[in-house]
């Protein structure tokens, strides 16, 4: 595990405005923050070199371009024997990789192994997906299936 990078309280006002805003000048940071601009840009450079900041992206609605039904599904693996040479995680891992239709997925405690969010356009697609794509994998034995019918709360920002 990586180690953890001290925050100040100055530290987490420049990752919570960079949060809500991520092509915020540096003037407009620094501002916002009460620091010099080229203090700002030295503690952003810092966070960034530290791996605190990891990537600055465009967020895209998902229903604007057309993936309109967001599935939840936990997936359950089959287990490992001894005539496997790699092993239905380490299969699993990688072909999730290749799905572009899975844009998260968590490696779970319980009764389930993995758990999937997958973005489709509605639910022929999604239907397309587990039959040809999830249930068709060798490493997969079963999954169970959730569908979104409301966002209550829907965030990228940390908790800093």
């Amino acid at each position: 595990m990586d180690k953890q990078i001290e925050l100040d309280a100055i530290d987490r006002r420049i990752l919570h405005a960079l949060q809500a805003d991520g092509r915020m000048t540096y003037d407009a940071l620094a501002a916002q923050v009460n620091l010099s601009s080229s203090a700002v840009l030295r503690r952003v450079r810092r966070l960034e070199e530290g791996g605190v900041i990891t990537a600055y992206v465009a967020l895209v609605s998902p229903e604007r371009v057309g993936l309109g039904l967001t599935a939840y599904i936990n997936v359950r693996l089959e287990k490992h024997t001894e005539s496997h040479k790699r092993t239905p995680m380490d299969l699993f891992r990688a072909a999730v990789q290749t799905w572009p239709e899975v844009v998260e997925c968590a490696a779970l405690t319980g009764e389930m192994d993995y758990l999937l969010r997958v973005l489709v356009e509605d639910m022929s697609h999604y239907a397309r997906f587990i039959s040809d794509t999830l249930l068709r994998h060798p490493s997969v034995q079963d999954c169970k299936t959730s569908f979104v019918l409301d966002r209550l709360k829907d965030t990228t920002a940390l908790p800093v």
